[in-house]
């Protein structure tokens, strides 16, 4: 509007010029409010903002609603973590299209195989829908169990498996001012009540039950008590607890995706249970109940262990006027004596699993494995065909075992396909801490990888395999090893084959093992020996090996020279002039 015929009217310029700033200043001035303003609400799930997506949904930034997208990353305590921030005032749910699934660990320790299966198969369902998010809720009202130590090894086990989470994580114990406002709600609408019973009374009343042949649960001594008198206590600084009111005649009932219809007697199995201790920390079963709602939860996938919180998170859920969840609740995992997974099954963390070798892949083809299968034999799965073929309709309630066995073969069959490059770069760091030393070159890596990709479980055999390929315990083996014995023992002609050998080396007919097509030369070379020998097949291999190894089974025996050959300065290491020397030494002197 400032041009006039191509000049600009210097009146014009300054009266823009004056507008820009102003806006300029008004947006700034107004992104500050809002800022200052969001910060009060701060971890508070939103009613104005529509849950977001893959497609990118609309997200309100209006009023003291404020979304963070889930690729930002921000400061969380100490550690660096992906977070999904609603601020608002309300306590609202979200409503979305999709699924919204979450796993909520404890961070009371290390994540565990269940655990590991449980945040999979939320992560897999919100994988598979476009509109679907995978929530992370971290359970840390046990504030004398919780730590953020435990909580980094969680999330960084997580992200190692490769299950990113859209949203969180969100942590309980920054949530405390909802509870509390959510049990006030409560209070008013009748549904909870101040409780002045002391340990003592509880106590003293459980023990009277037990005698009585009675199911322990709370007598109810203040459910409706006079309200003045509750209030003038509260003024007074009496020492309470808020607990929930068990509705006279409930029945509730959920048709889990896993168990089927479960049913409860709501007044028969509980008594009023405690929402808010007296120190004002809220229990687990009510905080998972107000999480679960405002996080728009859409299914609830944990271990069954939790199927009897469900009738009191229903019960709560109800209360405040929320439609419950659907639920799976997931058998146990077991040891191969079936009783429940430990530690005294061996390794059950999946640090442990990390550092001992297992790919991540391989540990989340196996996870899937224990309770789900989608019909049919395959029992090697990629990633991306879990996520299109994975549903809880196809996953049974009986218990799964756990097999280390079964999970080494599948972890060999992940290394199986690795590209040699990839291997290499997976088994480098188990090389790098060998003790002793091994070399960790890339040169050598790659031989390494090469050599033992066809016969490694898990990462760490890679270093014992190699080290065993530098060695050549010939002359040892010739006189203590079964095997080796019996090769030399059964073969009339194996002093004159080893002495052709020698003469080979000798003669500079052997090929050069630093060579870039030793294993081809090797071989061509190894065929022409046979034709002067008079051998072929098993005879001529099996002597050979033993020969150039000192062992009977193995990596292919170019594979093992090449590798000897490209360490040969490391201490101890045999390379193809001190193998020509051994055998010279154990066979063809003393044949002479």
């Amino acid at each position: 509007s400032a041009r006039r015929g191509g000049h600009q009217n210097p009146a014009h310029m300054g009266y823009a010029t004056l507008g820009a700033k102003l806006a300029l200043f008004l947006l700034a001035s107004t992104s500050v409010i809002v800022m200052l303003w969001s910060g009060m609400g701060q971890g508070v799930l939103s009613s104005r903002v529509a849950a977001p997506s893959r497609l990118g949904r609309l997200a309100l930034l209006s009023g003291r609603s404020a979304l963070v997208r889930p690729s930002t990353r921000l400061l969380c305590g100490s550690t660096e973590t992906k977070r999904f921030v609603h601020q608002t005032r309300h306590r609202q749910p979200i409503y979305a299209e999709g699924e919204r699934v979450r796993f909520a660990p404890s961070p009371t320790g290390s994540l565990h195989v269940g655990g590991a299966r449980t945040a999979l198969y939320n992560w897999l369902i919100a994988q598979k829908e476009g509109e679907s998010k995978f929530v992370l809720r971290v359970e840390d009202t046990d504030v004398a169990r919780s730590t953020r130590e435990s909580e980094r090894s969680v999330l960084g086990d997580l992200e190692w498996l490769g299950l990113e989470w859209d949203e969180g994580p969100f942590r309980q114990s920054e949530r405390g001012d909802i509870y509390k406002e959510m049990a006030k709600k409560l209070v008013d609408s009748g549904h909870a009540y101040a409780c002045f019973s002391t340990e003592e009374e509880l106590e003293a009343n459980k023990q009277k039950q037990i005698q009585l042949g009675q199911n322990p649960k709370y007598d109810g001594k203040w459910r409706d008590a006079d309200a003045d008198v509750v209030k003038k206590m509260i003024d007074d600084g009496v020492p309470h607890t808020f607990r929930f009111k068990i509705p006279k005649g409930e029945v509730i009932s959920i048709d889990d995706k896993v168990r089927g219809k479960v049913s409860w007697d709501a007044e028969a199995t509980l008594g009023d249970f405690i929402l808010l201790r007296s120190t004002g920390v809220p229990v687990y079963n009510f905080c998972v109940a107000v999480d679960d709602a405002l996080m728009g939860i859409s299914t609830v996938v944990r271990a069954e262990e939790h199927l009897t919180n469900t009738l009191r998170q229903i019960l709560i859920l109800k209360a405040l006027g929320y439609t419950p969840p659907e639920y799976a609740h997931l058998s146990l995992i077991l040891g191969q004596d079936k009783q429940k997974l430990s530690k005294r099954h061996g390794a059950t963390s999946v640090t442990q699993f990390k550092e001992e070798g297992f790919l991540p892949e391989a540990m989340i083809n196996y996870l899937s494995l224990l309770g789900w299968n989608e019909g049919t034999d395959q029992e090697i799965y990629e990633i991306p065909e879990l996520i299109e073929k994975f549903a809880l309709e196809r996953v049974i309630k009986s218990p799964a075992v756990f097999d280390m066995e079964k999970l080494r073969w599948v972890n060999s069959m992940h290394i199986r396909n690795k590209e040699i490059k990839q291997l290499t770069d997976l088994i480098k760091p188990f090389f790098e801490s060998a003790s002793p030393p091994l070399p960790s070159d890339a040169k050598f890596l790659t031989l390494a990888a090469k050599m033992a990709q066809q016969r490694m479980e898990v990462l760490t055999d890679a270093p014992d395999i190699a080290r065993d390929a530098l060695q050549h315990p010939l002359i040892a083996n010739k006189d203590t090893n079964d095997d080796v014995k019996k090769i030399i023992e059964g073969d009339e002609g194996f002093g004159e084959f080893a002495a052709a050998v020698v003469k080979e080396y000798e003669a500079g007919s052997f090929p050069e093992p630093a060579a870039e097509d030793f294993e081809a030369s090797f071989k061509k070379w190894a065929k022409a020996l046979g034709k002067t020998t008079s051998r072929k097949g098993k005879g001529l291999f099996m002597p050979l090996r033993v020969l150039l190894t000192g062992r009977t089974q193995g990596p292919e025996v170019p594979q093992q020279l090449a590798l000897a050959e490209a360490a040969k300065d490391l201490e101890g290491v045999v390379a193809l002039e001190g193998r020509i020397h051994n055998i010279r030494q154990a066979f063809v002197l003393s044949h002479a």
